[in-house]
């Protein structure tokens, strides 16, 4: 058989097993093994599975991946993240709408630690939801704003999607969180002039809270002030070039300790949970990316590359066309796909194209951790949404849920608008 089509055949069957949920590093190592044996014979697919699991895993870049989990769950264990939403809600509580401005702005700083979609989702969920109940919020509105505002987890740093593009595509990881970094404020800045929006159409739905006294509000600021020193103190050593990536989550993760400790939040079992949550996370992605590396491999084997960059080149797109089609490839995905097996998936196709076309990979990585984390918020599939369902299913609907998505998808749209019509700055 001719290896392009092994390669397309093996792309379909990876995508169906992906969707038929069976975990995401079985199908692309399987896959591509399958692949690779029957363009190259048995020998050299045995030969690259013995070689690329150390290959792919001992990385310098890739050990920042279990530092930064661990920085996440050793936070969240010992209850340093709990404060964030009070103390955002005492601040801008008393604003239109104010109680889910301060939920998106309690699921940022939330992101800046763990890094994570589904946790920030989940952790300042249990905590807003209630309290926007009993303020007698339109619980659509209310649980869409936690769930969107979960979705910057995947910008701000650290994160574990703009690491794993740094690795793929051998970009620059402070510069990637950087760029991931500005972007997640502006998408957070887009996400509060969704709810303003919402409240100038329906004001009734959004009513204002009482403004905190100002003793409450520095009081509650300063019960969360490890949180701030621990997002200082990683995030200004890592873009003040004190540290590496992988040095700034081994220094999280060990300021995280010594403040749990400090503050007696952190106790033995709290220490044991954190590290086995965090090698189970970081084995999973290792498993994945190994099975990207797996996938490459096949890729430039079977040619599929190749043939792609001819048929997009063939069309005559240019390079507009060709980012607009990726941005729909990728919203596509998103609907039916987690966000770290499209990533892995697509890479090793899209990124030649971009190359060919001199397209900025630092802005091009930040675009898709965006569009990957719009999926987490689309339906059918829609993580994020059914993590909050799991959260309010008393106060709430699925279904609104994903009506009250709508206000924060249509201002995702216009940010991606907006970047691609402002590239040519970067």
């Amino acid at each position: 058989m001719d290896p392009f089509v092994i390669g397309l055949v093996s792309l379909a069957a990876m995508l169906l097993l992906i969707g038929m949920r069976v975990p995401i590093g079985v199908s692309l190592v399987a896959v591509s093994f399958l692949g690779i044996w029957a363009i190259a014979g048995l020998r050299p697919a045995m030969s690259l599975v013995s070689t690329i699991p150390y290959a792919s895993t001992a990385s310098w870049t890739l050990s920042s991946i279990p530092m930064f989990l661990l920085m996440g769950y050793l936070a969240f264990h010992s209850g340093l993240t709990r404060g964030l939403f009070e103390a955002a809600r005492v601040w801008w509580g008393w604003m239109p709408g104010g109680l889910a401005i301060a939920s998106l702005a309690g699921a940022g700083g939330f992101a800046a630690v763990s890094g994570s979609s589904v946790a920030c989702s989940a952790a300042i969920g249990r905590i807003a939801i209630p309290e926007m109940h009993r303020q007698n919020y339109d619980m659509r509105l209310a649980t869409g704003a936690v769930a969107a505002g979960g979705t910057i987890g995947a910008l701000i740093p650290p994160s574990i999607i703009l690491i794993l593009f740094g690795i793929q595509s051998n970009s620059s990881i402070n510069e990637l969180f950087l760029g991931g970094l500005i972007l997640g404020l502006v998408s957070l800045a887009f996400y509060i002039c969704a709810v303003l929006v919402y409240w100038l159409r329906h004001p009734e739905r959004l009513p204002r809270a009482e403004a905190a006294p100002k003793g409450e509000r520095w009081r509650k600021t300063l019960e969360i002030w490890p949180v701030l020193l621990l997002i200082l103190a990683v995030l200004g050593g890592l873009f003040g070039g004190l540290f590496t990536a992988t040095e700034a989550g081994a220094f999280g993760a060990f300021m995280t300790v010594v403040i749990g400790v400090l503050r007696r939040s952190l106790s033995w079992r709290n220490f044991q949970e954190s590290l086995i949550d965090t090698l189970l996370a970081a084995g999973a992605l290792f498993i994945i990316a190994f099975g990207a590396n797996l996938f490459t491999k096949l890729v430039a084997i079977s040619g599929l590359s190749r043939e792609v960059s001819q048929v997009v080149e063939g069309m005559g797109l240019g390079t507009n066309g060709l980012l607009l089609m990726i941005v729909l490839i990728y919203l596509v995905l998103g609907m039916f796909l987690e966000p770290i097996g499209a990533l892995l998936l697509t890479l090793p196709l899209f990124l030649p194209l971009i190359g060919a076309h001199g397209v900025d990979k630092i802005w091009f990585g930040v675009l898709v951790a965006k569009l990957l984390e719009i999926g987490m918020i689309t339906p059918p599939v829609g993580l994020n949404v059914f993590v909050i369902h799991s959260v309010a299913r008393d106060y709430v609907k699925l279904e609104q849920i994903f009506a009250g998505i709508v206000p924060f998808l249509i201002a995702d749209l216009l940010l991606v608008a907006l970047m691609l019509l402002t590239r040519s700055f970067f």
